[in-house]
């Protein structure tokens, strides 16, 4: 037999099943090619990322260029004659939400000689002592004393920035069982120039890239309880993984709910994900967050002049809203090529799909008509597992430890070289291609890896062509 197509017995008998809600491997599955449901777009271009659900209507497609508009214009500095737009900063990080999504699309570390970090972000926070533990359950961490919650590496003119990001890196070599090595590279980050003085000295850093923007709306319309059968955080079964839900605080109703966005599904919903970015990213104002990002101790940024309150209005937020709720997934591509059904086999042999659940039904009450009662296939459970320590941050978020990660969705990202011209993947973008990205996996993932380092150069082309067809 072809060492292409070698599998289990065990995906042999699966793929002789006749349900459908059963993997097939000889043959693509019904509508297997539509990720979105009849959401799906199919333009494969640079643009694959940026366009309207499929089945928007043309006065629905009019409100996502009004969304559009205002993701990809910049905002300016208060005071300003375009008073819609201005209240940039003091601090922040980029002047418009296509800056860090570049192309709606995933975002990238910086390079070694970047001036700005843009399309990268990192996250700050210390340890909470006694007194600060009811921090935790509102603001999912305790933010560093001085420069807050996330460093921002520009300011407007008369405020210091907070500080400059590089990236470092060592390299080490993982062997396949037929002798071939790969090399994988481990960032260290440093912040230089801090403006405002020394961290705290037990400082967490956490270095995120911005991740694509596509079929969110989707992922906020499974039902929670769909979710929630996933997840097995004693690891009941045994198979060595437990996923395990993120609770966080929802801004709206004032309490703990499910979390499902953010790397560490450190955010319950789209709006409230938007509101922090339009706060964290670009210092701007909503009627959700109605606090600058300045510290106590930044007095020029408290001093500075902003752009009215809140600064985006409740129109232009809602307007964000629907527009990053509505942006289409490509649909996939080659579904029924023999390699690529091939590399789908050993994708599931090696348990890929453990946390990376190919396959959810969106409810029928969704927020928007067009995300309601779709078969999509985000390749996400959206729930935290361990990564090992290879992966970890050390850095916690409301119940998600230091070494743990919400499970990314995979649809698109065949076309991550197409829209934004790299293949650099993972949190922190150190893995250069899908390869490294999977030998990166340890911890819970520790033994899907182990797994696929025993496949030959021709079944790795395989999984990488199914991988890519997502």
């Amino acid at each position: 037999m072809s060492a292409l197509l070698r599998v289990s017995p065990l995906l042999l008998a699966l793929s002789l099943a006749a349900c459908e809600d059963r993997p097939r491997f000889d043959a693509a599955e019904p509508g297997e090619a539509l990720s979105a449901g009849s959401a799906t777009v199919h333009k494969q271009d640079s643009n694959a990322f940026s366009l309207p659900s499929a089945n928007l209507s043309p006065s629905r497609r009019l409100d996502f260029s009004v969304g559009n508009s205002f993701f990809r214009n910049p905002w300016v500095m208060a005071p300003a004659t375009t008073t819609a737009r201005d209240g940039l900063g003091p601090l922040f990080n980029t002047n418009a939400c296509q800056n860090c999504h570049i192309k709606d699309g995933r975002g990238h570390p910086p390079g070694p000689d970047a001036i700005q970090a843009v399309s990268m972000l990192v996250r700050l926070s210390i340890p909470a002592s006694a007194e600060q533990a009811h921090l935790i359950e509102r603001q999912g961490v305790v933010p560093e004393p001085v420069y807050g919650g996330q460093l921002q590496d520009m300011a407007v003119p008369g405020v210091a920035p907070e500080g400059k990001v590089r990236f470092e890196y060592e390299t080490e070599t993982v062997r396949f069982d037929d002798g071939s090595e790969v090399e994988l590279r481990k960032p260290t980050l440093a912040i230089s120039q801090l403006g405002y003085g020394p961290m705290h000295p037990q400082t967490m850093l956490s270095a995120r890239v911005a991740p694509p923007m596509i079929g969110l709306g989707l992922l906020e319309a499974i039902p929670e309880a769909a979710i929630l059968a996933n997840a097995d955080p004693g690891d009941s079964d045994g198979d060595g993984i437990s996923g395990r839900p993120n609770r966080v605080w929802d801004d709206v109703t004032q309490r703990t709910v499910l979390g499902r966005f953010g790397w560490k599904a450190g955010q319950p919903s789209l709006n409230q994900q938007n509101a922090h970015a339009f706060a964290g990213d670009m210092g701007l104002t909503t009627a959700l967050l109605t606090a600058d990002d300045c510290t106590e101790t930044q007095t020029d940024c408290r001093a500075a002049p902003n752009g009215g309150s809140p600064e985006v209005s409740d129109n232009i937020l809602a307007n964000v809203l629907f527009y990053s709720r509505n942006l289409g997934v490509p649909a996939r591509r080659r579904v029924d090529d023999p390699q690529v059904l091939a590399g789908k086999g050993l994708f599931h042999q090696a348990g890929c799909q453990s946390c990376h659940t190919p396959r959810f039904e969106t409810a029928a009450d969704a927020a928007e008509p067009e995300l309601a009662s779709q078969t999509i296939r985000p390749y996400t459970d959206l729930l935290l597992h361990d990564m090992g320590e290879g992966l970890a941050d050390g850095r916690p978020e409301f119940q998600a430890s230091g070494s743990e990660w919400r499970t990314p969705p995979l649809w698109g990202i065949g076309l991550t070289e197409t829209v934004n011209g790299h293949t650099l993947f993972l949190h922190d973008g150190r893995a250069r291609n899908l390869l490294e990205a999977i030998l990166w996996h340890g911890g819970e993932a520790e033994a899907a890896k182990r797994h696929v380092l025993t496949y030959d150069a021709a079944q790795r082309a395989a999984l990488l062509a199914f991988l890519n067809s997502l």
